[in-house]
């Protein structure tokens, strides 16, 4: 099974530093949408079922691998991935860090538990539409607009209202597909990423995301890149956002595709 080729030079460069010398690679995964299929009800989603086995192969083969993370790390295990050795999950964009069985997490924030307790006024008084779902992260809360009649209307009318609630609890908000998430500011996953590369020296970074919360992981390869890190950046595509794409040396059809480029990457290295 062949990999395609990255569209840039340095994209194209990394591929063959991580074909090349995979052990100590680091690999880096966003969750929903990348390895798991965007679903309307967020508590139900689960690792696309070829991908586990995939990783398991690269984690034997050396590559590190990591999952950078809106949701809590033990979610993500959880969905699919508690077999892959050597994982490590950053939850909430890196706030929390699931690995070996094991969760480090900071003190609950205090904006966050305010939020969450004027949320429902919040959306009343802001007519939000039948459908409007709050997802509560326990480090975050989440607004999901995808179950209602017109998902993107909602989105851009709530976007405000929710903005003045982040602003007065001390937060920020996180804008996804279809999703506003509050959460305590300070940290993304650049940050998150940075900070698994800075435990090790890896011979190259590989990041795969798809959303806008990505986008701050997708600067960071970047500026790897420019300090000497071969970094290669795979957007895992999707109609409903196009910001990553125009900016990744490679693009795959959603988790699917995800499975399909990762099997490549172990039979290339596996040989």
């Amino acid at each position: 099974m062949s990999v395609p080729s990255p569209t840039s030079e340095a994209g194209r460069a990394a591929l063959t530093v991580l074909l090349r010398s995979p052990r100590g690679a680091l690999l880096g995964l966003d969750f929903d949408g990348t390895l798991a299929p965007i679903v309307d009800e967020p508590d139900q989603a689960r690792v696309h079922p070829d991908i586990p086995p995939v990783l398991v192969k690269l984690a034997a083969l050396g590559v590190r691998v990591a999952v950078v993370t809106g949701r809590p790390p033990a979610f993500a295990v959880g969905a699919g991935l508690a077999d892959v050795p050597g994982l490590v999950v950053l939850g909430h964009y890196g706030a929390e860090r699931w690995e070996g069985g094991i969760v480090s997490q900071p003190d609950p924030d205090e904006g966050v538990a305010e939020a969450r307790h004027r949320l429902p006024a919040l959306l009343a008084d802001a007519a939000a539409p039948e459908g409007t779902y709050v997802e509560d992260k326990g480090r975050a809360v989440a607004v999901h607009t995808r179950r209602t009649a017109d998902p993107a209307g909602a989105f851009d009318a709530l976007r405000g209202p929710l903005a003045r609630l982040a602003e007065q609890t001390g937060l920020v908000v996180e804008p996804g597909r279809y999703v506003l998430e509050l959460r305590p500011a300070g940290g993304d996953k650049g940050d998150a990423l940075r900070a698994l590369v800075a435990e090790s020296t890896p011979s190259a970074v590989m990041f795969v995301g798809d959303d806008l919360g990505d986008l701050p992981a997708f600067a960071a390869v970047e500026q790897l890149r420019a300090d000497g890190v071969p970094g290669l950046l795979v957007c895992s595509g999707s109609t409903e956002v196009s910001a990553l794409a125009g900016i990744a040396d490679l693009v795959v059809d959603g988790p699917e595709g995800v499975a399909v480029l990762l099997q490549g990457l172990a039979s290339a290295i596996g040989g």
